[in-house]
């Protein structure tokens, strides 16, 4: 699949995404979690997909903004209003409520998406609930329906054992592992997600993906100079390595 502009400018060096989360519609927050990233020196922003949200966004930030849903039509009038990508994906939130995304599932809403809006930019996330062998086959299934980037998860599949260092390691290692294997088998993006902090941030470029995304890392700090804070030290890590090139 040919690369457009979007993603050749996402991805000419290790992407950092900040994402404020599918179920997050409180304007404020979602406002800071926004500036926070911009002047954080982030590459693009992951804002529920709703049109108010994204007006807010986009005044805010000139760095695109990506949209998530599970719903594929919502995508519709987010694009419209002027998200530049869109994510199926973000899970996690859903996993609480106790309802799992399988292989069929997702497949169906990237074609379904694809179908929508043919050539909007569309990252798709694989769920970590799948065995390793069956996300990598899924991802590969998703770049042939339309994918232009794959996203891994798996913090909430982790139950790290120790604190500081390690335990962030621990809690990353399901993503890490994803990626690793994912990105050998597909020759678009892969965005590590999920779990990720600047101390593994470094690992998932090693491991083989071309970005990260970081929601609660971020999103979950009680001050905008914090958060702002939380991102710089991401895009600090990042600068250390360098990702593969997509043309």
């Amino acid at each position: 699949m040919a690369m457009n502009l979007t993603l050749q400018h996402l991805f000419t060096q290790p992407a950092l995404k900040v994402i404020s989360g599918l179920n997050n519609f409180d304007a404020a927050h979602v406002a800071a979690i926004v500036k926070a990233a911009d002047l954080g020196g982030a590459t693009f922003v992951d804002i529920a997909a709703d049109v108010d949200l994204i007006q807010v966004a986009k005044s805010l930030t000139r760095l695109p903004v990506c949209v998530s849903a599970v719903e594929p039509q919502k995508f519709v009038s987010a694009v419209a209003a002027g998200a530049d990508l869109i994510e199926i994906g973000n899970f996690d939130s859903f996993y609480a409520q106790g309802r799992k995304f399988e292989a069929e599932e997702v497949l169906a809403l990237t074609h379904e998406t694809r179908t929508l809006l043919p050539e909007i930019t569309l990252s798709v996330t694989v769920p970590h609930i799948l065995t390793l062998d069956k996300q990598v086959q899924l991802a590969e299934e998703l770049v042939k329906a339309g994918a232009d980037i794959i996203q891994t998860e798996g913090g909430t599949s982790s139950q790290p054992s120790h604190g500081g260092t390690l335990g962030l390691v621990e809690k990353a290692t399901p993503t890490l592992a994803a990626a690793y294997e994912i990105s050998r088998a597909v020759s678009v993006p892969v965005l590590c997600a999920s779990g990720i902090s600047n101390v593994t941030a470094p690992l998932a470029i090693a491991a083989g993906a071309s970005g990260v995304g970081v929601g609660s890392a971020i999103n979950q700090l009680n001050s905008e100079i914090a958060m702002i804070a939380a991102v710089r030290a991401l895009v600090e890590s990042l600068a250390t390595v360098k990702t593969r090139t997509f043309a």
